[in-house]
C-alpha cells in the first residue's frame, strides 16, 4: 500500500513539474522580445565598450556614473543580462562586486572585428519590427505581398532607396555579418580560391566581403557589384572596384561569381534568373560561383544550434521579404540545375551557413 501511495505521489510530483515547466516556457515566449530590447539598450548605453577599455572589473556606482544613467536601472538591465550569460558579476576589494566582459557581451561593442551590434541594432529597429506584425496577414494572404510590404508601402529594397539612413544599418548590419562569416571561410576553405584571378561578388554591399578575400587572396582582383544606392556609399579598397547595376540585369565578367546571403532574399523564379546571369558571367571552362548560404539540413553534419539559427533566419525572410526563404539541400539543387549548373557540392564551415560551389 506504502510503495503505491508513493507511486501516486511521484507521478503528482512529475505532473506538476512538467506544468511549472510547460508555464516557464510560455512566459520565455511571451517575453521573448525583452532579449532583444535589452541587448539594443545595452548597446545603446555603451555598456561592453567602456567594459573593454578597463581591465578591472568595474562596480556599479563608477559604471553608472561613467555611462551617465541612473544606477538602478542600469543594476536591472545587467542583472537580466547576466542571467543570459551576457556580461559578469565578479567580486572586487572591499567586499563590492564588479561587472566584467564574457565572450558574448564582446559580440555587443559598437566597433571592431567581431562586433554584431550592428546586426542587433538593425533588427530591432522600428522599420525591421513593424511587418513581424502583420505575419499572420501575410500567411493568410491568397496574393503574396508580404509583411514589409503591408507594413511600410514598399519591399525593403525600395525602402532602403529612398531611406538612407535605413539603408546604411542594413549595410553596416551584413558588413558585421560578413567579418564573422568570411573569417571562417578564410580559415576553413583557402583553397577555393586558388587560381581566381578575378572575382565579382553579386550583391556586394559596401564591399568588407571583397575586402577580405582581396586581402587573403591577393591574386584576386575584385569587383564589388552592387545597386547605385548601395555602391555610392562604398568606401575605396585596395584591389577592388566597385560597380553599380541590377544583378537581374546582368553581372560583370570575371572567372567566378561569389554571393553571400543574398538568395535566401529571393523566391526560386527569381534565384534562378540571378543564378543564370552569375552563369552568362563567368568561364564556361574554368568558371564557378561560389554560394554562402544557410541549409536547413541535419544530414549535412550542421551542429543542432546551427540548424536552430538557420530556422530563425527563415522566420526573417519570412517577415521581411516577399520570396526568400532558407532552403534545404533539395532545394537548392532545384534552383542551381534550373539555372543550367551541371554538379554542384556543399561544404560544411564552423558557422551558420555551407559554401556551395557551382559548376557550369
Amino acid at each position: 500500500m506504502e510503495k503505491e501511495t508513493n507511486g501516486v505521489a511521484r507521478l503528482i510530483q512529475k505532473a506538476e513539474e512538467e506544468e511549472s515547466q510547460v508555464q516557464v516556457d510560455i512566459w520565455k515566449c511571451i517575453s521573448g522580445f525583452a532579449e532583444m530590447a535589452v541587448a539594443k539598450c545595452a548597446i545603446e548605453l555603451g555598456i561592453s565598450d567602456f567594459l573593454e577599455s578597463h581591465q578591472e572589473p568595474v562596480p556599479l556606482h563608477q559604471l553608472s556614473s561613467a555611462l551617465g544613467c541612473s544606477a538602478s536601472s542600469l543594476h536591472r538591465i545587467l542583472r537580466f543580462l547576466i542571467n543570459r550569460g551576457i556580461f559578469k558579476l565578479v567580486p572586487i576589494e572591499n567586499g563590492e562586486m564588479g561587472y566584467v566582459q564574457t565572450p558574448v557581451s564582446r559580440l555587443l561593442k559598437r566597433d571592431g572585428e567581431n562586433s554584431m551590434a550592428a546586426l542587433v541594432l538593425l533588427e530591432s529597429s522600428p522599420v525591421m519590427l513593424a511587418p513581424w506584425h502583420y505575419l499572420s496577414a501575410r500567411v493568410l494572404a491568397k496574393e503574396n505581398t508580404g509583411a514589409f510590404s503591408a507594413a511600410h508601402g514598399k519591399d525593403v529594397w525600395e525602402y532602403a532607396k529612398t531611406n538612407p539612413e535605413h539603408s546604411k544599418l542594413i549595410n553596416d548590419a551584413l558588413a558585421c555579418h560578413a567579418r564573422m562569416t568570411m573569417r571562417a571561410i578564410i580559415d576553413n576553405c583557402a583553397e577555393i580560391f586558388k587560381g581566381i584571378e578575378s572575382l565579382v561578388d553579386v550583391g556586394g554591399g559596401n564591399g568588407t566581403t571583397l575586402g577580405m578575400l582581396v586581402k587573403a587572396f591577393p591574386w584576386i582582383n575584385g569587383i564589388n557589384f552592387d545597386l547605385p544606392h548601395v555602391v555610392s556609399d562604398a568606401p575605396p579598397c585596395h584591389g577592388v572596384v566597385h560597380v553599380e547595376g541590377d544583378m537581374f540585369d546582368y553581372v560583370p565578367k570575371a572567372q567566378a561569381a561569389f554571393l553571400m546571403s543574398v538568395l535566401h532574399d529571393w523566391g526560386d523564379e527569381e534565384c534562378i534568373q540571378i543564378l543564370k546571369k552569375c552563369k552568362e558571367a563567368i568561364s564556361k571552362d574554368t568558371g564557378k560561383v561560389i554560394i554562402v548560404e544557410a541549409v536547413l539540413d541535419e544530414k549535412i553534419g550542421k551542429e543542432k544550434s546551427f540548424k536552430d539559427v538557420g530556422i530563425m533566419l527563415d522566420m526573417i525572410m519570412l517577415a521581411h521579404t516577399t520570396n526568400g526563404k532558407e532552403r534545404t539541400a533539395k532545394e537548392w539543387a532545384y534552383i542551381l540545375t534550373a539555372a543550367g549548373f551541371s554538379r554542384h557540392s556543399i561544404v560544411q564551415i564552423p558557422a551558420i551557413e555551407s559554401v556551395i560551389m557551382a559548376h557550369p
